[in-house]
Parts: structure tokens; C-alpha cells; sequence
């Protein structure tokens, strides 16, 4: 048939399956993934099909399973049926219906794959499918990214249909003599995706019949477009961003200079969870006074002087966090630095470190336990080499931290007065006298920033 030679074309011309393949086909009994399967098996494919059951529509949900159970023994096709509990999944993960049963059939999906050893995951997503995902995310104001349809390969699953419209495999099916069930949630416009495809899109298909097929069209060429699109937005991203080991800093200026700024900055921050209403707020701050903060769900980013500083959220309490040091060995600091304590014997040649990131104490000095916290209001430090004591925070201000830093930065106490302003100044009455029996060292060991391409 035609529509089979169509469909074996595009799975050649997009290099989706080896001429062997072995594939999962996902079927839910609907028309679209019972051609699939038809298609796939009559193309030469070895075929092993999987059904999800979400247990969403009572006796509905159940009749589907069944004709799936009959459709494969009539094929003699190996099934595979899983069972979900998609509403206590949904609820315990803070998800929609909709995200919860993608998340746990993709999930098993790929399972069965691994574990049958089969070269691909076959759904069957056709053009209209494509279509209403680029209406949905236009609706949604996505960025050109999420304006190029849907993807033919996505890792191991692929789209085989994306050649064929909703009507055409209908006809495929007429043709054959296959029946197939319908899901009675598609027929309502309870859902936005039902609403487009109920009502957006036969109004649209009354302007102009070909309407489907040309936005379809219009997402290659976007598709196209966002590989030129996404190629200049990482070029500029190795100017723009320097990476630090708990986020990442952008330089203004540099940002400021690119051809289309705030579309630059849209997609560094997506990835962290900003959206475009936050990144439009984001950007109307680089025009005015430093300071502001903007928050995501686990990230904060900090309008500071010349720099964009985002950070991990910390996932302790700044006020209440603090950590006992060991008298030897390393700790990690919550959200924070790796501390290396050890103890020497200082012989006539041993040299005091001149690093702030080092810290040298008369151990016969110190008591246990020594303690790590964030700093406090009020908190003061008579730094290294001064007379007289000051405000931590004047301290950090003469440092020239920005906000964001002096949150995270440590202190290291005993008897509640401050040792060391971790890796920035020691406290002078706590200095090496040239005559210690014992000395306790103590190094700063900020994570090591991770290449990036």
C-alpha cells in the first residue's frame, strides 16, 4: 500500500530503525498505535508490544486492555502489560495526570527495552499530534525551541507516524479491516489539547484547508531555524558565563552586547527553572540599581553590580546551621566547602602559610569543640594584623562580597568568638607566637568548577 511505502520511506530517510530492528511498540488500542503496530509488523519489523493500564477510566480502561490481549494473541506478538496507580502517583509527586502518566509509562517503557535488549521504543505520534503540541506551547508564549513540533528520535523512542495525518491512518485501518477503540476522554474539550484539536483547529482548517499540513511544515523550518538559533546561543554562552562549582555567573556587559540579550538570557536561565514572566523582570534589572533577588523553586539568582550571580538554593537554615569541626579528618559543609583538619609539630624550618583560605591556630590553645555556622547579626572580628575589631558584615563589605555571597559565607567559632572568617581573614588573637608545641591547620577546599563545552 502506499501509506505502508510512505512510512517505510520516512523511517529510511530519518534513519529511525535498522533494517532488523527489534522494537517495543507502545499500544493503548486507539487507532493511531494499532496502525503502528499493523505498519510495523507488515514493514518486517520484529515486534514486541507493550499496554499501559492507568486505571483512569474504570471499565473503559479495562476493555482497552483487554482487545490489546486479544489484538496480540491474533498477531501472535509478545505483551507486555503494566498496571499503574496513576492518580496516588500523581498525587504523591505534586503532578498532573496528564505528566504523572507520561512520566511512569516512559519510565517502564525504557525498562522493558533494557531488559528485552530491543534497539528502539516505537509511539505513534502522527502530524496532528505535532501540531497541536506547537498551537499548545505558542499558546504557552514557549520560546522557538518549543515551536518545532515534535521530534522524530528522541534518544531511544521514535515517532514513525509523524508522515501520516489523524484521516489518512483512519483510512489505513478502513482499508485493512482493522477495528480499534476509542478513548472517550479524546472526545471531550475537558483538556487544552482536546480544545485545539475539537475547535482550534477545524476553525483554523475553515480559513484554509491545508492549515495542519503548512504549520507542520512551519515547524521544520523552526526546527531548522532553532539548530542556527541554538548553535549562536552557545557560542555566546562561553563568553557570556563563567561556572562555578553551585551555579554559574553572567557578565552584563557581555550579555548586553549579544544581538538579542533577553532572548539570551531566556534560554541560560530556563534550565533553572525561571520562566519567561520572571526573565522579562529579570532583564528590566539590568537597567536599574543592583540588589535584587529572584527566586525559582531551587535556584536564586542575584542582580549584584556588573554580574548576574545565580546559585543553588542551600538546603539548610542560615540562621540555625552550624557544624562541629573533628579534632583531625574532613568535613563538608552543607552547601558549602570541604574543611581539612589535621595537627603538626612545628620544626625550626616550618613556614606559616600566607593563604586566607588556610587557617593556622595554636592548638594548646583551643578547646573542643570547635563549631562552623553562618554568620550572625552582630556577629564581630578583629582580622589579622588590626587593633581593634569590626562588624563582620563591614568586613565583608570591604571584601566587596555581593549579597548573594555574604549568605553563604562560614564562620569558625570557639567560645563563641570568632576564629576565622572561613577562607577570607583569621582573627588576630588567635595568630601563631613563633613558640607553639602543636599546630592545628585548618584548609578551605572550595569544589572544583567542571568543564563545560
Amino acid at each position: 500500500m502506499i501509506i505502508e511505502k510512505r512510512v517505510e520511506n520516512f523511517i529510511k530517510e530519518h534513519q529511525l530503525l535498522p533494517a532488523n530492528a527489534h522494537v517495543l511498540v507502545a499500544i493503548s488500542g486507539g487507532a493511531d498505535s494499532v496502525a503502528l503496530l499493523r505498519m510495523l509488523i507488515k514493514l518486517g519489523f520484529s515486534c514486541h508490544a507493550v499496554h499501559c493500564n492507568f486505571h483512569l477510566r474504570g471499565e473503559e480502561s479495562d476493555r482497552d486492555e483487554r482487545f490489546v490481549r486479544n489484538l496480540c494473541q491474533e498477531m501472535s506478538i509478545g505483551l507486555d502489560v503494566i498496571h499503574f496507580d496513576t492518580q496516588a502517583y500523581a498525587n504523591e509527586h505534586h503532578l498532573s495526570i496528564e505528566m504523572a502518566a507520561r512520566e511512569l509509562r516512559y519510565r517502564e517503557f525504557e525498562r522493558i527495552r533494557r531488559d528485552k535488549n530491543l534497539d528502539a521504543i516505537a509511539v505513534a505520534h502522527h502530524q496532528d499530534d505535532a501540531v497541536e503540541t506547537l498551537l499548545l506551547n505558542l499558546i504557552r508564549g514557549a520560546g522557538i525551541n518549543g515551536l518545532t513540533g515534535m521530534r522524530v528520535r528522541n534518544g531511544h523512542v521514535v515517532r514513525p507516524l509523524l508522515c501520516l495525518t489523524q484521516e489518512e491512518i483512519h483510512h489505513y485501518l478502513t482499508h485493512i479491516g482493522q477495528d480499534y477503540v476509542t478513548d472517550s476522554t479524546n472526545l471531550t474539550d475537558a483538556y487544552s489539547r482536546n480544545k485545539i484539536r475539537l475547535k482550534l483547529l477545524p476553525l483554523m482548517q475553515e480559513i484554509n484547508p491545508n492549515a495542519a499540513e503548512n504549520i507542520a511544515q512551519a515547524a521544520t523550518h523552526l526546527a531548522e531555524a532553532a539548530t542556527i538559533y541554538n548553535k549562536a546561543i552557545a557560542d555566546n554562552n562561553k563568553r557570556i558565563i563563567s561556572v562555578q562549582a553551585d551555579g554559574i555567573t553572567i557578565s552584563i556587559d557581555t550579555l548586553l552586547s549579544t544581538d538579542a540579550p533577553k532572548a539570551q538570557l531566556f534560554e541560560i536561565l530556563k534550565p533553572y527553572g525561571f520562566n519567561s514572566a520572571q526573565v522579562n523582570d529579570i532583564f528590566k534589572s539590568l537597567y536599574s540599581e543592583s540588589g535584587r533577588m529572584f527566586h525559582a523553586s531551587n535556584h536564586t539568582l542575584l542582580r549584584d553590580r556588573k554580574h548576574l550571580i545565580l546559585r543553588n538554593n542551600p538546603t539548610g537554615d542560615p540562621v540555625t546551621t552550624h557544624t562541629t569541626l573533628p579534632s583531625e579528618g574532613t568535613i563538608k559543609l552543607p552547601d558549602g566547602p570541604t574543611l581539612k583538619i589535621s595537627r603538626i609539630v612545628p620544626t625550626e624550618t616550618w613556614e606559616v602559610p600566607r593563604n586566607n583560605n588556610i587557617c593556622v591556630l595554636d592548638a594548646s590553645r583551643l578547646s573542643q569543640p570547635l563549631i562552623v555556622r553562618h554568620p550572625q547579626e552582630g556577629d564581630r572580628i578583629r582580622p589579622f594584623g588590626m587593633r581593634g575589631s569590626k562588624l563582620l558584615s563591614d568586613l565583608y563589605t570591604d571584601l566587596k562580597l555581593s549579597r548573594m555571597e555574604k549568605q553563604q559565607q562560614w564562620v569558625l567559632c570557639h567560645d563563641n568568638r570568632i576564629v576565622w572568617a572561613v577562607g577570607l581573614r583569621t582573627s588576630e588573637p588567635f595568630r601563631l607566637h613563633g613558640n607553639e608545641r602543636e599546630v592545628l591547620i585548618i584548609e578551605c577546599c572550595k569544589p572544583k568548577i567542571e568543564e563545560t563545552t
